[in-house]
């Protein structure tokens, strides 16, 4: 009577063997099929830029084509929520900046009732830029600590332009007032060309904006440079200062970084494994290059590494905007 059961015992072992196994073939072939990679901003801007100088290395590293997607719209939350949403086999993925995944839920809670950091699940950076403080050409101030100086004996007289309220720009530049305890009116675009262009023409008097964005109009003396948010200097404009070196921004070490994450419960061996192909992409001298002249560097971090930077950086955030009273509902 008890041989039945020992034979069920032992075909019941043997499927669970068989679905083991079959589980870590699936994990071990990954991908085996086209990645889609979505980037929450339109064609041509520096988030995209990025992307389509690294993804395309990465594809050859994994043997699979990495689709890069547009989804416009939202400031970028609605290509987040639909990585959020996506099934997390590895094979969706998210081209993630800050505004997106950690300030919008910060500044909207009432609209963006996501926690991109518990519902995204970070993989590695893939590059960095430094935010740049530029002034108008005519701006009778040539270096930071002029304009605290200036902006100190004008309370509410300068303003400043970013690319919309509670964007990681917007940030940037209350974090600069709160250390320098200026009052400068921030006047909001709809995106960083439109405030590029109104700065060069004399229209407002400050901007923060990314350094890739900026450098050939800084080059070209269209508009002033008066610091980087970044602790160390810019190798393509070496010439700028960090503003870390005037006093009143001592502790400023603000970047702007881009990286992949997954949907959250994405296996931890397919996140590795990107992880570890991206850090073999960076180590290309050639893409080094261009994404240096498109005004970024590569950002090597493991998955652990980056999800505690991305914790520390939501921490900061909060208090800025916190302090400054930033809500848009």
């Amino acid at each position: 009577m008890q041989k039945p059961m020992v034979l069920i015992k032992i075909l019941l072992g043997s499927l669970v063997a068989v679905v083991s196994q079959a589980g870590v073939a699936q994990t071990t072939a990954y991908p085996s099929s086209p990645i889609t990679v979505v980037v929450p901003f339109a064609p041509g801007g520096s988030v995209d830029v990025a992307a389509r100088i690294v993804m395309p290395r990465l594809a050859e590293r994994l043997k699979q084509p990495v689709v890069v997607e547009n989804v416009v719209g939202g400031s970028g939350t609605i290509a987040t929520q639909r990585v959020i949403r996506a099934k997390p086999d590895g094979y969706t993925l998210l081209f993630a900046v800050a505004s997106p995944v950690t300030v919008a839920p910060l500044v909207s809670p009432n609209t963006f009732k996501y926690d991109g950091l518990k519902e995204l699940l970070p993989i590695a950076p893939v590059a960095s830029s430094a935010f740049v403080l530029i002034a108008r050409p005519t701006l009778a101030v040539d270096s930071a600590d002029a304009l605290v100086k200036l902006a100190r004996s004008q309370p509410g007289k300068l303003n400043y332009g970013t690319d919309g309220v509670g964007t990681s720009l917007h940030i940037t530049a209350e974090m600069i007032k709160q250390m320098a305890a200026i009052d400068i009116m921030h006047v909001p675009y709809k995106s960083g060309p439109q405030v590029l262009t109104e700065l060069a023409g004399g229209q407002i008097d400050l901007a923060v904006l990314p350094v890739g964005l900026a450098q050939n109009f800084i080059r070209d003396y269209k508009v002033k440079a008066l610091g980087l948010t970044s602790q160390a200097r810019w190798e393509g404009l070496p010439n700028v200062p960090s503003l870390s070196e005037t006093a009143e921004f001592k502790s400023m070490n603000v970047d702007s970084w881009q990286g992949l994450m997954a949907p959250a419960h994405t296996d931890a061996a397919i996140v590795d494994r990107i992880a570890r192909e991206l850090a073999a992409v960076h180590a290309d001298p050639e893409l080094k290059r261009k994404l240096a002249d498109a005004g970024f560097a590569p950002m090597d971090m493991a998955p652990a590494a980056f999800a505690s930077y991305l914790a520390r950086e939501k921490q900061m955030l909060s208090t800025v905007i916190n302090t400054a009273g930033i809500r848009m509902d």
